[in-house]
């Protein structure tokens, strides 16, 4: 395989340079912590050469100026950037363009080398570089572009090692771009072939499908594919709150899991690819976990279900406005006996108005054709 496809068990370095520039932007890092950070992408800006990266972070004023150090970082990289066979050589450049985080040239680069490269599974850890880059920069555009030329190039052959890795990388930019079904769907297929440790640990993967899974899953799928799976039992606990979180929402023990919710939030927000959609994960939750409260019941005092969260009155009176005037929970508040009731769609009359409607369109539709065909 290809260089840089990240050896088994091992995060690709630049990513976790990415995570380290994310984290050292984020308000919610306290300055110690940075000062460590900030150590860290220095010593990884020195030892890869990092030349324009260096001096991007200086313009952003994550790293101090030093002219002296910059100089030594280029002279450095001229003199140890060598030239082997053709196609090598343009791998190599393409390999050092992506460490010192020169983009364009990387890409340019990349593109050189693939004119060289005749076998499909190369170019496809070809794409896998692009896909990188795409994920260091949150280039969704070039991440959708790399994942769909993939797909295509699957069509010439390809092995499954690589198919299933892809998988892993698409469910990525869909968890990244808020599409936490097809996420979850890609992530749950890639359970017990997982090998890319070049994005992230594996206890990382499971964190993401259990997120996506408990906002997308029916109860009987959640239980099946998640709850019961043996890989993610055998690394659940890894991640703090998780299994706390997952079991406590199965199980209903509703208490419990706003307690784990809460210590999952921090880990969510320091995310660099669930950060931007935080508001929108912590709402689908929350809706989750009160329709399914809600499910058992015609009607229930608003008493009960406070205690059942261990929050108060208030608090799930102020939640359960804002959802039921959101259209995100089927029930309405009588604010005089302080209950609940509930108001599930029918869904059977659903359907029948649906049908009804599909049918009248339908007619309209062969009304215009029999009228342009008596022209």
């Amino acid at each position: 395989m290809e260089g840089g496809a990240g050896e088994e068990g091992k995060q690709e370095r630049h990513l976790v340079l990415a995570h380290k520039l994310f984290l050292l932007s984020h308000p919610a890092v306290d300055d110690l912590s940075k000062v460590a950070l900030r150590a860290e992408v220095l010593d990884a800006v020195k030892s890869d050469d990092m030349a324009p990266l260096f001096e991007s972070l200086v313009a952003a004023g994550v790293l101090e100026p030093d002219a002296a150090l910059l100089a030594e970082i280029i002279a450095d990289a001229e003199e140890n950037l060598g030239e082997s066979e053709v196609r090598e050589a343009h791998l190599a450049k393409s390999l050092y363009f992506i460490r010192v985080g020169e983009k364009e040239k990387a890409l340019e680069q990349l593109k050189v080398t693939e004119g060289k490269t005749v076998a499909v599974g190369q170019k496809m850890d070809l794409v896998f570089h692009t896909l990188q880059i795409g994920f260091f920069y949150m280039d969704f555009d070039l991440i959708s572009k790399s994942i769909d030329k993939a797909k295509n190039l699957f069509e010439e052959g390809g092995d499954w090692e690589r198919k299933n890795r892809l998988k892993v990388y698409e469910g990525l930019y869909c968890m990244a771009t808020r599409n936490f079904k097809k996420a979850a769907s890609l992530f749950l297929d890639s359970i017990s072939t997982f090998t890319t440790y070049e994005l992230f640990p594996y206890d990382t993967f499971i964190f993401y499908t259990v997120l996506t899974s408990v906002i997308t899953l029916d109860r009987v799928s959640l239980k099946q594919k998640v709850v019961d799976a043996p890989e993610i039992l055998a690394v659940i606990g890894k991640v703090p709150h998780l299994s706390e979180f997952l079991n406590s929402l199965y199980n209903c023990q509703y208490k419990s899991f706003f307690v784990a919710f809460s210590g999952l939030t921090e880990q969510i927000k320091l995310d660099r690819y669930l950060q931007p959609h935080f508001r929108y994960y912590m709402r689908e939750v929350r809706t989750v976990v009160y329709s399914q409260f809600l499910e058992s019941y015609k009607s229930v005092t608003m008493e009960a279900m406070a205690a059942a969260f261990g929050v108060t009155v208030d608090f799930i009176d102020q939640e359960l406005s804002r959802f039921i005037a959101a259209g995100k929970l089927h029930c309405k508040i009588d604010k005089v006996a302080g209950v609940l009731e509930t108001n599930r769609p029918d869904e059977r009359n659903a359907f029948y108005q649906a049908t009804i409607k599909q049918g009248d369109f339908l007619l309209n539709r062969i009304q215009k054709l029999s009228r342009v065909i008596d022209l």
